[in-house]
């Protein structure tokens, strides 16, 4: 590959990641589904959670729950290609949410989730946070994304708001 080619293709690559958590925090859970190939996978091996092919992916994310807030911080994100048609990246990321959200501002608290490249892993015994993506046409889409969460919890629920008493 051309330098020039290979750097639309990270380029291309990163936006996907960042298209992603873009597409779950923003309200458009959905439409994640049409960022993989249609033989895509979302794998985290802790619990044993697979979801395989564009339809699942779809139905997967759709069923996120409507009163959850969400913010992703994606930072890191080292894109490698390896052709023309073929890339994988790593990066770090920090997921906030809550459920219960019924507007307003949610009083901070600490991440759900932490995931860290390989190299802070591999000290620990884990193992890196993987996107493999694939050329279709003239699109790069993502194959598989594979999470492991050396930091982790449930999800919080918001206190449902009192309404102030009536004057």
């Amino acid at each position: 590959m051309i330098p020039m080619e290979e750097l639309l293709a990270e380029r291309a690559c990163e936006r996907l990641v960042l298209d992603f958590v873009r597409r779950l925090d923003l309200g458009e859970p959905s439409t994640v589904a049409e960022l993989f190939t249609e033989d895509g996978v979302w794998q985290w091996p802790e619990g044993d959670r697979l979801v395989e092919g564009r339809a699942a992916l779809r139905a997967y994310f759709a069923s996120r729950p409507a009163d959850r807030l969400s913010r992703r911080v994606m930072t890191n994100i080292l894109v490698t290609v390896a052709s023309p048609t073929q890339a994988s990246a790593t990066s770090y990321f920090t997921t906030y949410r809550v459920d219960g959200h019924t507007g307003g501002m949610v009083p901070a608290g600490p991440p759900v989730q932490i995931g860290l490249p390989h190299s802070r892993l591999r000290s620990s015994g884990g193992t890196p946070i993987e996107d493999t993506f694939r050329k279709v046409g003239d699109t790069w889409l993502l194959a598989s994304r594979t999470l492991f969460l050396p930091f982790g919890g449930p999800t919080p629920v918001v206190e449902p708001r009192q309404s102030p008493p009536a004057a």
